[in-house]
């Protein structure tokens, strides 16, 4: 068995040309009915805010790995100096059930994510071409800052300018340079929200602020899931795509709100699948504003961490056990 922690996960680093690809033949594996994935139960107790999730998942195909996630989110930690989450995930092997890897570290659930919404943006692009673009960034933590990286990454110089908020207020000298776009740091949600061709949410907001119309033709990635008021649903109604609906409508998410109060039903959402499977954005008016909204799938992690424990057995990276 391997063990990797979190300085083994940064010595090899995120490649995107490497990690969204592996979300993608996860995504396949979805398509062809080659997985397994329970609901994730949440264990809650004394503060209702906290929560500890269980996430276990099979991913066949290229992957062909078993697992499961256990992942913790404490928003709270953040005033005690402590990380949000906190995620362990066990690799077992497909055909015998041994475990052969323990990843420590919540880098790996953030990478995911991250690749997760450069998937979308690779699909997104390639229907709606983007040059001059303007990213929009809501929070600053960790998962922020990772798809900020991601960004830039994938974009390089045709991201025009980069607009960033969090309501703890961001140090200029946190912002790394990563192009020659222009970087700017907000005020308020809303001088990034009005122009933002790209407007990603990666908040632990208590309560839904967003209220205005979005950008015509712009791609939202709802990551943080409670950021979106009613009042924007119109905009959003023929193009809500969400990784789950059975995971994803339930826990207070913006989803379950539109279901509960808006009428939304499964049948009026794409999924993950339809993007990458059905080209599903190519269907839409040019412009017609595009909500994404990842619960987060188990099957993900498994793929990313698989991703990484090969990485990892082929660099020598990690402590044998």
């Amino acid at each position: 068995m391997i063990y990797l922690d979190e300085q083994h996960i940064e010595s090899l680093g995120a490649d995107w040309t490497q990690t969204i690809p592996a979300i993608e033949n996860a995504v396949r594996c979805l398509s062809r009915n080659d997985y397994s994935q329970p609901i994730k139960p949440y264990l809650r107790y004394r503060n209702p805010k906290n929560r500890i999730i269980a996430m276990p998942a099979f991913a066949g195909g290229d992957v062909n790995m078993a697992g499961i996630k256990w992942i913790a989110s404490f928003p709270e930690n953040i005033d005690k100096g402590l990380a949000r989450a906190h995620s362990v995930v066990v690799l077992n092997r497909a055909e015998t059930g041994e475990p052969i890897c323990i990843i420590n570290t919540a880098s790996l659930s953030i990478i995911r994510t991250a690749s997760v919404s450069g998937l979308v943006l690779k699909y997104f692009n390639a229907v709606r071409p983007m040059m001059d673009i303007k990213v929009a960034i809501m929070g600053w933590g960790p998962i922020g800052r990772c798809h900020y990286r991601m960004c830039c990454d994938v974009f390089g110089d045709r991201i025009k300018q980069a607009h960033l908020f969090d309501i703890r207020n961001i140090k200029p000298g946190s912002v790394p340079k990563l192009g020659t776009h222009e970087v700017r740091i907000a005020n308020d949600w809303r001088e990034a929200y009005a122009d933002a061709d790209v407007f990603i949410t990666c908040t632990v907001a208590n309560a839904a602020y967003i209220d205005e119309q979005p950008k015509p033709g712009s791609l939202h990635l709802n990551v943080s899931l409670r950021d979106y008021q009613l009042d924007v649903f119109d905009s959003f109604r023929d193009a809500i795509i969400v990784d789950d609906w059975a995971e994803v409508c339930r826990q207070q998410t913006d989803i379950e709100r539109m279901h509960l109060e808006k009428g939304l039903q499964e049948k009026d959402t794409h999924s993950i699948v339809d993007v990458v499977e059905s080209n599903c954005l190519a269907k839409l008016q040019v412009d017609q504003p595009v909500m994404f909204n990842p619960m987060g799938m188990a099957v993900f992690d498994i793929a990313i961490g698989t991703h990484y424990y090969n990485s990892a057995k082929c660099s020598g990276v990690g402590v044998e056990l």
